[in-house]
């Protein structure tokens, strides 16, 4: 909402409310074409307060909740009070003229307003597709509000799930370091194994030398 923009209606319309205010006590005196002329200036006056208090409404449309409530509040009181005030014109006339200022009253009215009712419709059109605009471009805000919020949620799962990889990776580094240790002690004991099998076999092939030593000497050599 542009509050520059409703404070200067709230202005405008405050001035004009002033002037309509004052205009019934004037009507009273006045007779014939003076009275006509009046009440026609009431009119018109009269139709733009309404149409001040049309563009407020609108300007509220998108005021803050509280400061809208607060607001519509007076523009319901201020209707109310145009109706009043019209009410207390109409009555004005008396006497014999009553029936012909009433005609050219609801004639010029009716003048004025088919003046008026294309300018009003191509305002409240105005107004109706500016509304429209707004809705949209809130929606395009929660919408974009809403994704930002997604698109955060994917950032941090990615962060949880990079956390996790490398994490992953770390254990497969020292799993490999284990693994490279493993072989290396493997390999060692594959060493120890060879060489202790070959002792084993000079070991053997030793004790079976001496052996055939001792039965020789023992046996054929006597004979």
């Amino acid at each position: 909402m542009s509050s520059e923009q409703f404070e200067t209606l709230h202005d405008l319309f405050t001035e004009r409310y002033e002037q309509l205010q004052s205009m019934p006590a004037i009507l009273e005196a006045c007779r014939g074409e003076q009275h006509k002329s009046l009440i026609r200036e009431f009119d018109k006056r009269h139709l733009e307060a309404n149409e001040m208090l049309v563009q407020m409404e609108e300007e509220l449309k998108v005021a803050p909740r509280s400061f809208q409530n607060q607001m519509m509040n007076k523009m319901h009181t201020y209707r109310k009070v145009l109706t009043e005030l019209q009410r207390e014109a109409k009555n004005t006339n008396v006497g014999f003229a009553l029936d012909d200022v009433r005609k050219g009253f609801y004639s010029e009215e009716n003048e004025q307003r088919a003046a008026l009712n294309p300018q009003r419709s191509l305002l409240l059109q105005g107004h109706q597709s500016l509304s429209r605009t707004t809705d949209s471009i809130a929606r395009s805000h929660c919408i974009a509000a809403e994704t930002d919020a997604i698109g955060q949620n994917i950032v941090e799962e990615l962060g949880g799930q990079r956390e996790q990889l490398e994490r992953t990776k770390d254990r497969l580094i020292s799993t490999g370091e284990n693994l490279s240790k493993s072989r290396k002690i493997l390999a060692a004991m594959s060493r120890k194994i060879v060489t202790n099998k070959l002792l084993l076999s000079i070991i053997i092939v030793l004790e079976i030398a001496i052996l055939g030593g001792v039965v020789y000497f023992k046996f054929f050599r006597r004979t």
